[in-house]
């Protein structure tokens, strides 16, 4: 047997034996020391528990423990009618707590005695009696309940088998309370019944056997008698206080200190309403205005702190939420669908770029990226899809990278402390930095501190700050990767917005001949060779004029470049200067269109790879040549060849234009500087 199941009863059998035997004074006072330290645990636990079960051994207690005061009430009046001596707890009882008047004491005895059996015991016996009725009423619709969440499926076989042991536990934790609390009300009773014997056979036995006075047997045996009263209800009155708590506690998610003082002062305002009061009360009665006004302040800074606590909580609170939100948003099953979004474009960068971003460092990129696009739907006609922008610790500190559709397309290196000078042509070897390549156009540059910026100027260096060049290269990136970017939500978009002022216009071309795919076939080829689309009713006539004869987007697209062809010379020439061309010897454009195929998908090119390989070679060399003379490479050749020559290089050297005569107006003067050969 455990040595605490032993001593459990060893109790019992000493309390037992307080009945028959008579104890000591010594020993009373001892066991009276204990009968007070057991109450006043019992109390502090009912105080600590959130629901009635977590102290289910709580009636079985009540019984023994109002056992045990019982059993230390016959042993301590046995002691004061037999010796007229109680022991020292309980004549300190008399004589200091109640001052060694008999008459306070047995007044402050009736007080408590009434506290104890008209209000703490009479509501926790009603309580009990209530808790019990309803649980038990309560049992079928509870079992039907967990019935009814194991069919669905929302628990498992144990955790119903819990939750039914739960709700027997309830009702015999419950129906045992309602017995138990007779125990409490029999206990005050005879409180009362044993002091009022203590009182009259005190005053027998003092007169008829010790043979003392009317008034110092009244003395005597009304104090130990108080004494005695007080030392049994002061725990008797903690554990019916203890069974008001009990039974009176709903389940929650503290104990009862954490319950009273959320609940309570749930409300700071009321605490300064409150404090307000008791300030008025001391201004406008004769109430001492310094205990008002130590109230009254005391409830105003306690207000003043909840409610600095409160709007703490709350900012914690949304936090939480938001992890809570994202950690739901993983956890549940419709989570794998949303990491199937690829985002059209995504600028990341390494951390020590989060200056370039975080607007509070004076980061601009986000107003740059604005700019971008309205600067891209200007010059392209194009709506640039939303720039993701979002750091990326796997990147060096100082490193970006640019995504299209998920793949990384471009990526650079940023100096934030320096600036980035390209060379006029003529090197100034005074300027130091750091080499490197300019991330846009790929040319050579310098990394150059502060100090170098204004020499660098002046030396006819073309100087730009971090944020400048990160922008440069995104746009440029953009502009390249254009013809990715347009699907047909995007073209929906701009056949929409043509809609508002051209309705007929789009009615003659879509959705019959042309469908919104074949449309947005025809603007991705155009913006792949850099011919904005903003001028979106030229290219719909266009299609609308063509697009009963043929449905090739390619076929469509030439079309449509040469109904541009103001724009397009507008792009490439100067006016007033002749445009610089390379143009496409007779004998290539003949081997090209002799080797053109039709089909009833369309027509493809079927060249053989020599003639192929010695096309590009050629024109590569022609290229080189007019790229040393510091002009831009633009060829030139006849309609019937230009997109079949544009396929030919486009792998080689897709940033080289290739333009068609169609494609040029006529007071342009052309000069060629280059003929391709093979």
């Amino acid at each position: 047997m455990a040595i605490r199941d032993f001593s459990i009863l060893l109790g019992v059998i000493l309390i037992v034996m307080m009945l028959i035997i008579p104890l000591p004074t010594g020993v009373i006072d001892f066991l009276i020391i204990i009968n007070i330290t057991i109450a006043l645990l019992i109390i502090l636990v009912s105080m600590n528990t959130m629901e009635p079960l977590q102290f289910s051994i709580f009636p079985t207690l009540l019984l023994l423990i109002t056992l045990f005061r019982l059993g230390l009430n016959v042993s301590t009046t046995r002691s004061i009618l037999d010796k007229g001596d109680a022991g020292n707890v309980i004549e300190t009882f008399g004589q200091f707590v109640v001052g060694g008047n008999a008459l306070v004491g047995f007044v402050v005895f009736i007080i408590l005695v009434v506290i104890q059996f008209v209000v703490i015991t009479k509501g926790a016996e009603r309580v009990s009696e209530v808790g019990a009725r309803f649980t038990l009423d309560a049992m079928p619709g509870k079992q039907m309940s967990i019935d009814a969440d194991l069919n669905a499926g929302m628990i498992s076989d144990s955790e119903a088998r819990e939750r039914r042991k739960k709700i027997e536990q309830e009702a015999d934790f419950y129906g045992s309370m309602d017995g138990a609390s007779k125990f409490v009300k029999g206990d005050a009773i005879a409180g009362i019944v044993i002091v009022l014997i203590n009182v009259i056979f005190g005053f027998v036995i003092g007169m008829a056997q010790q043979g003392l006075s009317l008034g110092e047997a009244a003395e005597k045996y009304t104090l130990l008698t108080v004494g005695d009263g007080l030392v049994s209800q002061i725990p008797a009155l903690l554990i019916s206080t203890a069974t008001g708590i009990v039974v009176t506690r709903a389940a929650s998610e503290g104990n009862l200190g954490h319950d009273i003082t959320k609940q309570l002062l749930a409300y700071p305002k009321m605490l300064y309403v409150a404090g307000g009061t008791i300030a008025l009360l001391g201004f406008f009665t004769p109430i001492n205005e310094w205990v008002t006004s130590t109230v009254a302040l005391t409830l105003g800074v306690g207000g003043f702190m909840l409610m600095r606590n409160e709007k703490k909580s709350l900012q914690l609170e949304e936090v939480n939420d938001e992890i809570n939100d994202k950690e739901d948003d993983i956890k549940s099953p419709e989570s794998v669908v949303s990491l199937l979004q690829v985002d059209p474009i995504e600028f990341e960068f390494g951390y020590g770029l989060i200056p370039l971003a975080d607007a509070n460092q004076g980061g601009d990129l986000l107003d740059r990226v604005v700019m971008i696009r309205r600067q891209l739907a200007i010059e392209m006609g194009m709506i640039v899809p939303v720039i993701r922008i979002r750091d990326n610790i796997q990147l060096q500190p100082n490193e970006y990278s640019i995504k299209i559709k998920g793949n990384e397309v471009a990526k650079g290196e940023l100096l934030l402390d320096h600036f980035m000078a390209m060379s006029p042509g003529v090197d100034d070897e005074s300027i130091i930095g750091i080499e490197t390549i300019e991330p846009a156009f790929g040319l050579p540059a310098l990394w150059i501190s502060e100090e170098f910026k204004d020499q660098a100027e002046l030396s006819g260096y073309t100087v730009v700050d971090p944020p400048s060049v990160v922008s440069t290269h995104l746009t440029e990136v953009i502009k390249r990767h254009s013809h990715e970017l347009i699907g047909r939500q995007e073209t929906k978009q701009l056949i929409d917005h043509l809609n508002e002022t051209y309705p007929t216009l789009v009615e003659d071309v879509t959705p019959n001949p042309l469908t919104t795919g074949e449309i947005q076939k025809v603007l991705s080829n155009l913006l792949k060779e850099k011919v904005s689309i903003r001028n979106l009713p030229i290219i719909f006539e266009t299609l609308a004029d063509y697009g009963q004869m043929t449905k090739d987007p390619d076929l469509l697209t030439e079309y449509a470049r040469q109904a541009l062809s103001r724009q397009i010379s507008k792009q490439y020439a100067v006016e007033g200067e002749p445009l610089y061309v390379i143009t496409v010897s007779g004998a290539v454009e003949k081997a090209i269109a002799d080797s053109v195929q039709q089909t009833e998908h369309g027509s493809f090119l079927n060249l053989d790879p020599n003639s192929m390989q010695g096309i590009v070679e050629g024109t590569m060399v022609e290229v080189d040549k007019m790229q040393e003379t510091g002009q831009m490479p633009i060829i030139l050749c006849s309609p019937a060849v230009r997109m079949y020559f544009r396929h030919v290089i486009d792998r080689y050297i897709p940033q080289i234009p290739v333009l068609s005569y169609n494609e040029l107006e006529p007071y342009i003067e052309v000069q060629s500087v280059g003929v391709v050969n093979y």
